[in-house]
């Protein structure tokens, strides 16, 4: 069924303008009858005035099956194993990003309208409202998938709609040396740092890898400690036997219901959490990350938006000030709270740790020394080397 909606939306185009499409969804809505193949057939005939041939009314009714259901005729795209972004910018403009890379699809729309439409009905999904009065709306959706969308004016000419698939990642740390995204020599390290239960932030920009090595990582953890995770969504599924995974939930349509990351963070801090793990640190709950990593719980971690290892603590100073936290505070919770910063990047689709950053104090600040940088040690070795053997993970560096 995905296959040959796929070639009719692709090759042959939209058959249907969307009044008709309208016009079959306000009568079976006010049919208040379940949404079948055939009450879509019959909808379509009495709105065509039975003129249409049943090979028409069949390629109408696969039409109105990818309006009506799932992402209509983005599904396809979104079932592909590949897939990690879906975007659309006008309705003969669909680009897919696959393994890293860019390009345009033949899937078209009917006309803007039809772009609007779906847009509307994945809000919806999302228990979340997007009109002319909340023009835009960035909202996870059932099924792994993250929604964003903008309506015109504020997007000139069409609505804008962007779509992440967020895959669970479930990759060990052997797997991403199989692949080269881990060096041998990188490996070794990494294992010592969590053997050793360093407090460490993997850092890197959208799509670099940060999730994916995140969880790799925490299937290094042993078996007997407790790992509680608290994301936004859910992708960390690290391959360990006791995980807790606490994820937020956007407000309804009323507004009503909110439960943010900070909110999380104070909770999982009641679950006896050996490991507390913040899938990404983008807010006002980097104080609590904080505030917990200094009362005793080692080793716990989390992913952050960030260019470079040295640019860590200025990033960790803007989001610590939307919770209040002044900036000789924040320094001096992330001196005793981080120890190691891991740097992830994207080359050519591919994706690998490019450098690891150690912590120390510089005055009343905080910077990051290079430990590890592609393969060449760097000035913050020895100071790595000693927080290593302090913790009982040495490891020659």
């Amino acid at each position: 069924m995905i296959t040959s909606a796929h070639q009719m939306s692709t090759s042959a185009g939209p058959m249907f303008s969307g009044a008709l499409v309208d016009r079959v969804r306000h009568r079976l809505a006010a049919a208040g009858a379940e949404v079948t193949p055939g009450a879509v057939a019959a909808a379509v005939r009495a709105e065509s005035d039975g003129v249409l041939a049943d090979l028409q009314v069949l390629s109408a009714l696969r039409e109105l099956q990818q309006e009506l259901v799932g992402a209509g005729p983005l599904e396809p795209l979104l079932a592909d194993p590949e897939t990690t972004d879906v975007l659309v910018n006008a309705p003969e403009e669909v680009w897919v990003e696959q393994r890293g890379q860019l390009r345009r699809t033949e899937v078209r729309f009917a006309d803007p309208d039809a772009v609007r439409r779906l847009a509307q009905r994945l809000a919806l999904a999302a228990g979340r409202r997007l009109d002319d009065a909340s023009p835009y709306v960035d909202a996870p959706l059932p099924g792994g998938v993250r929604l964003h969308a903008v309506l015109p004016p504020i997007a000139s000419g069409c609505t804008c709609i962007s779509l992440r698939v967020l895959r669970q990642t479930t990759h060990g740390l052997d797997a991403l040396q199989q692949v080269g995204s881990v060096s041998p020599e990188a490996g070794r390290l990494l294992r010592a740092i969590v053997t050793a239960r360093l407090a460490f932030l993997v850092v890197g920009g959208t799509g670099s890898g940060k999730t994916t090595l995140l969880a790799a990582l925490l299937g290094c953890v042993p078996a007997s400690e407790r790992i509680v995770c608290v994301e936004e969504a859910p992708e960390l599924a690290p391959e360990h036997p006791h995980v807790v995974r606490l994820t937020t939930r956007q407000p309804n349509v009323e507004g009503a219901g909110e439960v943010t990351l900070r909110n999380l963070v104070r909770q999982a801090l009641r679950m006896r959490p050996d490991r507390l793990v913040v899938g990404e640190v983008r807010g006002a709950e980097v104080c609590e990350l904080l505030a917990a990593l200094n009362t005793g719980h080692q080793g716990g971690a989390g992913t952050l938006h960030a260019n470079s290892p040295a640019e860590v603590p200025a990033r960790l100073e803007a989001l610590a000030a939307l919770g209040g936290m002044a900036r000789h505070a924040l320094h001096s919770q992330l001196a005793a709270a981080v120890h190691v910063v891991l740097h992830m990047v994207r080359r050519d689709g591919a994706r690998g740790l490019a450098a690891v950053g150690v912590l120390e104090r510089d005055g009343d600040l905080v910077r990051v020394l290079p430990a590890w940088q592609d393969g060449h040690w760097g000035p913050g070795r020895h100071r790595l080397h000693e927080l290593l053997e302090a913790h009982g993970g040495g490891v020659g560096c």
